[in-house]
Protein backbone atom coordinates (compact mmCIF):
# COMPACT_ATOMS: atom_id res chain seq x y z
CA UNK A 1 0.00 0.00 0.00
CA UNK A 2 3.12 2.48 0.69
CA UNK A 3 3.47 3.13 -3.18
CA UNK A 4 0.05 3.79 -3.28
CA UNK A 5 0.14 6.54 -0.23
CA UNK A 6 -0.80 9.88 -1.37
CA UNK A 7 0.76 12.05 1.69
CA UNK A 8 0.01 16.03 2.09
CA UNK A 9 -0.45 18.41 4.12
CA UNK A 10 -3.88 19.71 6.13
CA UNK A 11 -4.59 23.46 7.20
CA UNK A 12 -6.52 22.75 10.26
CA UNK A 13 -7.32 26.14 10.73
CA UNK A 14 -9.03 26.49 6.92
CA UNK A 15 -12.32 26.49 6.76
CA UNK A 16 -12.31 25.33 3.10
CA UNK A 17 -11.04 21.87 5.19
CA UNK A 18 -13.03 21.54 8.08
CA UNK A 19 -14.05 18.00 6.43
CA UNK A 20 -10.46 16.86 6.50
CA UNK A 21 -9.84 17.84 9.35
CA UNK A 22 -12.34 16.27 11.17
CA UNK A 23 -11.71 13.31 9.63
CA UNK A 24 -7.86 14.02 10.77
CA UNK A 25 -8.88 14.35 14.70
CA UNK A 26 -11.13 11.15 13.47
CA UNK A 27 -8.17 9.16 12.70
CA UNK A 28 -6.49 9.89 16.26
CA UNK A 29 -10.02 9.15 18.36
CA UNK A 30 -10.16 5.67 16.60
CA UNK A 31 -6.63 4.56 17.87
CA UNK A 32 -7.73 5.67 21.26
CA UNK A 33 -10.69 3.62 20.84
CA UNK A 34 -9.09 0.78 19.76
CA UNK A 35 -7.05 0.95 22.71
CA UNK A 36 -9.19 2.14 25.70
CA UNK A 37 -12.56 1.56 23.98
CA UNK A 38 -15.10 4.51 25.49
CA UNK A 39 -12.28 5.51 28.08
CA UNK A 40 -9.94 6.94 25.19
CA UNK A 41 -8.40 10.49 25.21
CA UNK A 42 -9.77 12.45 22.49
CA UNK A 43 -8.91 15.93 21.55
CA UNK A 44 -11.84 17.98 20.01
CA UNK A 45 -11.14 19.70 16.43
CA UNK A 46 -12.03 23.14 18.45
CA UNK A 47 -8.98 22.43 21.01
CA UNK A 48 -6.68 21.27 18.24
CA UNK A 49 -7.31 24.20 16.21
CA UNK A 50 -6.78 26.62 19.53
CA UNK A 51 -3.09 25.14 19.72
CA UNK A 52 -2.79 25.38 16.03
CA UNK A 53 -3.64 29.46 16.73
CA UNK A 54 -1.03 29.75 19.46
CA UNK A 55 1.92 31.89 18.93
CA UNK A 56 4.15 30.15 21.09
CA UNK A 57 4.85 26.69 18.63
CA UNK A 58 4.55 26.03 14.93
CA UNK A 59 2.41 22.80 14.07
CA UNK A 60 2.74 20.88 10.96
CA UNK A 61 -0.01 18.27 10.06
CA UNK A 62 0.29 15.69 7.35
CA UNK A 63 -2.48 13.19 6.16
CA UNK A 64 -1.83 9.85 4.64
CA UNK A 65 -4.64 8.82 2.06
CA UNK A 66 -4.80 5.48 0.45
CA UNK A 67 -7.45 4.29 -2.31
CA UNK A 68 -9.47 8.02 -1.09
CA UNK A 69 -9.47 7.60 2.23
CA UNK A 70 -7.93 8.93 5.00
CA UNK A 71 -5.75 6.72 6.84
CA UNK A 72 -2.99 7.60 8.61
CA UNK A 73 -2.69 11.25 10.79
CA UNK A 74 0.84 13.40 12.14
CA UNK A 75 1.44 16.41 13.67
CA UNK A 76 5.00 17.63 13.96
CA UNK A 77 4.42 20.57 16.85
CA UNK A 78 7.78 23.08 17.23
CA UNK A 79 8.06 25.19 20.45
CA UNK A 80 8.95 28.93 19.49
CA UNK A 81 9.47 30.55 22.69
CA UNK A 82 12.27 27.47 24.63
CA UNK A 83 13.41 24.10 23.15
CA UNK A 84 14.30 24.97 20.16
CA UNK A 85 15.94 21.75 18.70
CA UNK A 86 12.76 19.80 19.95
CA UNK A 87 10.09 18.16 17.72
CA UNK A 88 7.19 16.42 19.30
CA UNK A 89 5.64 13.94 17.08
CA UNK A 90 2.38 12.91 17.36
CA UNK A 91 1.47 9.85 15.24
CA UNK A 92 -2.08 7.59 14.72
CA UNK A 93 -2.43 4.95 12.11
CA UNK A 94 -6.50 3.88 11.53
CA UNK A 95 -6.19 0.72 12.95
CA UNK A 96 -7.88 -1.16 9.72
CA UNK A 97 -4.57 0.26 7.71
CA UNK A 98 -2.05 -0.75 9.87
CA UNK A 99 1.17 -2.97 8.43
CA UNK A 100 1.04 -1.73 4.99
CA UNK A 101 3.50 1.05 5.56
CA UNK A 102 1.80 4.11 6.19
CA UNK A 103 3.16 4.65 9.99
CA UNK A 104 6.71 4.48 8.49
CA UNK A 105 5.97 6.75 5.12
CA UNK A 106 4.10 9.66 7.69
CA UNK A 107 7.22 9.41 10.22
CA UNK A 108 9.25 9.86 7.80
CA UNK A 109 8.05 12.97 6.30
CA UNK A 110 7.56 14.05 9.87
CA UNK A 111 10.66 13.94 10.61
CA UNK A 112 11.48 15.36 7.37
CA UNK A 113 9.46 18.54 8.20
CA UNK A 114 11.29 18.76 11.96
CA UNK A 115 15.07 18.44 10.32
CA UNK A 116 13.72 21.62 8.16
CA UNK A 117 13.01 23.88 10.58
CA UNK A 118 16.42 22.92 12.53
CA UNK A 119 15.11 20.19 14.86
CA UNK A 120 17.61 17.60 16.04
CA UNK A 121 15.34 16.08 19.34
CA UNK A 122 11.88 13.96 18.64
CA UNK A 123 10.10 12.95 20.76
CA UNK A 124 6.93 10.66 20.69
CA UNK A 125 4.67 8.26 22.86
CA UNK A 126 2.85 5.41 22.91
CA UNK A 127 0.11 4.15 24.92
CA UNK A 128 -1.57 1.02 25.90
CA UNK A 129 -4.38 -0.08 28.51
CA UNK A 130 -3.46 -2.09 32.10
CA UNK A 131 -3.50 -6.15 30.95
CA UNK A 132 -1.96 -5.51 27.53
CA UNK A 133 1.35 -4.88 25.97
CA UNK A 134 2.89 -1.94 23.74
CA UNK A 135 2.56 -3.13 20.25
CA UNK A 136 3.71 0.22 18.84
CA UNK A 137 7.61 -0.37 20.59
CA UNK A 138 9.17 -2.15 18.04
CA UNK A 139 7.82 0.48 15.58
CA UNK A 140 9.42 3.04 17.57
CA UNK A 141 12.95 0.75 18.37
CA UNK A 142 12.75 0.22 14.38
CA UNK A 143 12.70 4.49 13.66
CA UNK A 144 15.78 4.62 16.32
CA UNK A 145 13.92 6.15 19.07
CA UNK A 146 14.55 4.99 22.48
CA UNK A 147 12.68 5.11 25.83
CA UNK A 148 12.93 8.24 28.02
CA UNK A 149 10.15 8.14 30.37
CA UNK A 150 7.59 5.80 31.28
CA UNK A 151 4.31 6.72 32.49
CA UNK A 152 1.05 5.37 34.40
CA UNK A 153 -2.24 6.32 33.15
CA UNK A 154 -4.59 6.69 36.33
CA UNK A 155 -8.28 7.93 36.93
CA UNK A 156 -10.28 8.81 40.11
CA UNK A 157 -13.93 7.90 39.98
CA UNK A 158 -16.18 10.87 40.95
CA UNK A 159 -18.41 12.20 42.85
CA UNK A 160 -15.71 10.92 45.40
CA UNK A 161 -16.40 11.20 49.50
CA UNK A 162 -17.02 14.68 50.10
CA UNK A 163 -16.00 14.41 53.85
CA UNK A 164 -12.64 12.46 53.42
CA UNK A 165 -11.47 14.77 50.61
CA UNK A 166 -12.60 18.06 53.21
CA UNK A 167 -10.81 16.11 55.71
CA UNK A 168 -7.19 15.89 53.34
CA UNK A 169 -7.87 19.45 52.06
CA UNK A 170 -8.05 20.90 55.85
CA UNK A 171 -5.20 22.27 57.63
CA UNK A 172 -4.24 25.65 60.01
CA UNK A 173 -0.71 26.82 58.79
CA UNK A 174 1.19 29.11 56.60
CA UNK A 175 -0.85 28.29 53.40
CA UNK A 176 -3.94 29.27 52.78
CA UNK A 177 -6.10 27.09 49.76
CA UNK A 178 -7.66 29.60 47.12
CA UNK A 179 -9.45 28.64 43.58
CA UNK A 180 -11.01 29.51 40.68
CA UNK A 181 -13.30 28.08 37.77
CA UNK A 182 -12.24 28.88 34.03
CA UNK A 183 -11.27 32.68 34.88
CA UNK A 184 -7.35 32.73 36.57
CA UNK A 185 -7.75 35.91 39.02
CA UNK A 186 -5.53 38.70 36.96
CA UNK A 187 -3.66 39.26 40.26
CA UNK A 188 -2.30 35.60 40.23
CA UNK A 189 -0.82 35.51 36.39
CA UNK A 190 3.11 36.65 37.71
CA UNK A 191 2.99 33.84 40.25
CA UNK A 192 1.39 31.51 38.31
CA UNK A 193 3.69 32.08 35.01
CA UNK A 194 6.62 31.17 37.09
CA UNK A 195 5.08 27.93 38.78
CA UNK A 196 4.43 27.19 35.53
CA UNK A 197 8.20 27.72 34.34
CA UNK A 198 9.03 25.77 36.82
CA UNK A 199 6.56 22.57 36.37
CA UNK A 200 8.62 22.27 32.77
CA UNK A 201 11.81 21.23 35.07
CA UNK A 202 10.75 20.72 38.72
CA UNK A 203 8.50 17.76 37.27
CA UNK A 204 10.56 13.91 36.65
CA UNK A 205 12.03 14.43 33.62
CA UNK A 206 13.90 11.01 33.49
CA UNK A 207 15.85 10.88 29.97
CA UNK A 208 14.39 13.17 28.81
CA UNK A 209 16.08 16.26 26.92
CA UNK A 210 14.06 18.91 27.58
CA UNK A 211 14.84 22.90 28.51
CA UNK A 212 12.93 24.88 31.12
CA UNK A 213 10.22 26.50 28.81
CA UNK A 214 9.79 30.35 29.21
CA UNK A 215 6.55 31.34 30.77
CA UNK A 216 5.38 34.90 31.86
CA UNK A 217 1.91 36.47 32.62
CA UNK A 218 1.00 36.94 28.83
CA UNK A 219 1.96 33.56 27.57
CA UNK A 220 -0.59 32.49 30.58
CA UNK A 221 -3.23 34.66 30.09
CA UNK A 222 -3.29 33.87 25.98
CA UNK A 223 -3.18 29.99 27.15
CA UNK A 224 -6.21 30.06 29.37
CA UNK A 225 -8.48 32.47 26.86
CA UNK A 226 -7.68 29.94 24.26
CA UNK A 227 -8.27 26.78 26.60
CA UNK A 228 -12.20 28.79 27.19
CA UNK A 229 -12.62 29.43 23.60
CA UNK A 230 -11.58 26.01 22.49
CA UNK A 231 -14.80 25.03 24.92
CA UNK A 232 -13.08 23.33 27.94
CA UNK A 233 -13.61 24.67 31.21
CA UNK A 234 -10.67 24.79 33.88
CA UNK A 235 -10.59 24.37 37.34
CA UNK A 236 -7.71 25.49 39.46
CA UNK A 237 -6.38 25.61 43.19
CA UNK A 238 -3.83 27.18 44.44
CA UNK A 239 -1.79 27.42 47.76
CA UNK A 240 -0.60 31.10 48.88
CA UNK A 241 1.87 31.33 51.00
CA UNK A 242 0.47 33.76 53.69
CA UNK A 243 3.58 35.52 55.03
CA UNK A 244 4.64 36.59 52.12
CA UNK A 245 1.72 36.36 50.38
CA UNK A 246 3.14 34.52 47.20
CA UNK A 247 1.87 31.42 44.96
CA UNK A 248 3.68 28.47 45.99
CA UNK A 249 1.59 25.57 44.24
CA UNK A 250 -0.80 24.99 41.96
CA UNK A 251 -3.21 21.64 40.28
CA UNK A 252 -5.66 22.16 37.18
CA UNK A 253 -8.03 19.86 35.86
CA UNK A 254 -9.98 20.64 32.81
CA UNK A 255 -12.77 19.37 31.30
CA UNK A 256 -13.07 19.17 27.51
CA UNK A 257 -17.23 19.90 25.55
CA UNK A 258 -16.61 16.61 23.71
CA UNK A 259 -16.54 14.56 27.32
CA UNK A 260 -18.23 16.80 29.84
CA UNK A 261 -17.75 13.54 31.99
CA UNK A 262 -14.18 13.42 32.45
CA UNK A 263 -11.90 15.82 33.64
CA UNK A 264 -8.44 16.05 32.82
CA UNK A 265 -5.82 16.05 35.91
CA UNK A 266 -2.94 18.00 34.30
CA UNK A 267 -0.09 20.25 36.15
CA UNK A 268 0.00 19.82 39.75
CA UNK A 269 3.41 21.69 41.21
CA UNK A 270 4.79 22.43 44.55
CA UNK A 271 7.83 24.25 44.82
CA UNK A 272 10.77 23.03 45.96
CA UNK A 273 10.97 25.11 49.06
CA UNK A 274 7.93 24.82 49.89
CA UNK A 275 7.58 21.03 50.15
CA UNK A 276 7.44 19.25 53.13
CA UNK A 277 3.68 20.05 54.05
CA UNK A 278 1.39 18.27 52.31
CA UNK A 279 0.34 20.81 49.74
CA UNK A 280 -0.25 18.75 46.57
CA UNK A 281 -2.35 15.82 48.31
CA UNK A 282 -4.24 19.41 50.01
CA UNK A 283 -4.42 21.27 47.06
CA UNK A 284 -5.65 17.78 44.98
CA UNK A 285 -8.50 16.97 47.11
CA UNK A 286 -9.67 20.75 47.51
CA UNK A 287 -9.64 20.88 43.43
CA UNK A 288 -11.37 17.40 43.38
CA UNK A 289 -13.77 18.55 45.72
CA UNK A 290 -14.35 21.89 43.80
CA UNK A 291 -14.91 19.98 40.58
CA UNK A 292 -17.86 18.35 42.38
CA UNK A 293 -19.20 21.45 43.03
CA UNK A 294 -19.25 23.19 39.83
CA UNK A 295 -18.89 20.32 37.38
CA UNK A 296 -21.69 17.67 38.88
CA UNK A 297 -21.13 15.85 35.09
CA UNK A 298 -17.55 15.03 35.87
CA UNK A 299 -17.85 11.08 36.95
CA UNK A 300 -14.50 10.66 37.02
CA UNK A 301 -11.24 12.27 36.49
CA UNK A 302 -7.79 10.93 34.67
CA UNK A 303 -4.25 11.55 35.22
CA UNK A 304 -0.78 10.76 34.04
CA UNK A 305 2.27 10.55 36.39
CA UNK A 306 6.33 9.42 35.55
CA UNK A 307 6.53 6.14 37.27
CA UNK A 308 9.38 7.04 39.09
CA UNK A 309 7.46 9.98 40.57
CA UNK A 310 6.53 8.19 43.99
CA UNK A 311 5.22 10.69 45.85
CA UNK A 312 2.86 11.64 43.61
CA UNK A 313 1.52 8.41 42.90
CA UNK A 314 1.11 7.74 46.37
CA UNK A 315 -0.75 11.17 46.68
CA UNK A 316 -3.46 9.81 43.48
CA UNK A 317 -3.57 6.53 45.48
CA UNK A 318 -5.06 8.52 48.83
CA UNK A 319 -7.14 10.28 46.71
CA UNK A 320 -8.56 7.20 45.14
CA UNK A 321 -6.93 7.15 41.58
CA UNK A 322 -6.76 3.66 40.11
CA UNK A 323 -4.26 3.01 37.01
CA UNK A 324 -5.74 2.06 34.43
CA UNK A 325 -3.14 2.50 31.43
CA UNK A 326 0.72 3.11 30.62
CA UNK A 327 2.31 5.21 28.28
CA UNK A 328 6.53 6.15 27.53
CA UNK A 329 7.94 8.86 25.86
CA UNK A 330 10.48 7.97 23.50
CA UNK A 331 13.00 10.34 21.94
CA UNK A 332 15.41 10.04 19.28
CA UNK A 333 18.52 12.56 18.76
CA UNK A 334 19.42 13.35 14.99
CA UNK A 335 22.82 14.82 15.24
CA UNK A 336 23.32 18.26 14.06
CA UNK A 337 20.21 20.34 12.61
CA UNK A 338 20.15 20.81 8.98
Amino acid sequence: MSEDLDIRPIDLLDPDQQDVAREWVGVHGSVQRELFGDHGSEWTLDEIRGFYASPTSRRVALGAWAGGRLVGALEVRMPLADNLDLALVWLSVHPDHRRHGVGDALLRAGESAATRHGRSTLMGETEWPEGRSDASERFAERHGYAVAQTVLRSFMPLPADRDALAALAAADDDYAVETFVDHIPESWLEDRAVLQQRMSTDAPLDDLALEEEAWDADRLRETFARTLESGRRVVESVARHVPTGRLVAFTTIAVSAGSPDLGFQQDTLVLKEHRGHGLGLRLKAANALAVIEALPAVTSVRTWNAASNDHMLAVNRRLGYRVDGYSREWQKKTGESE
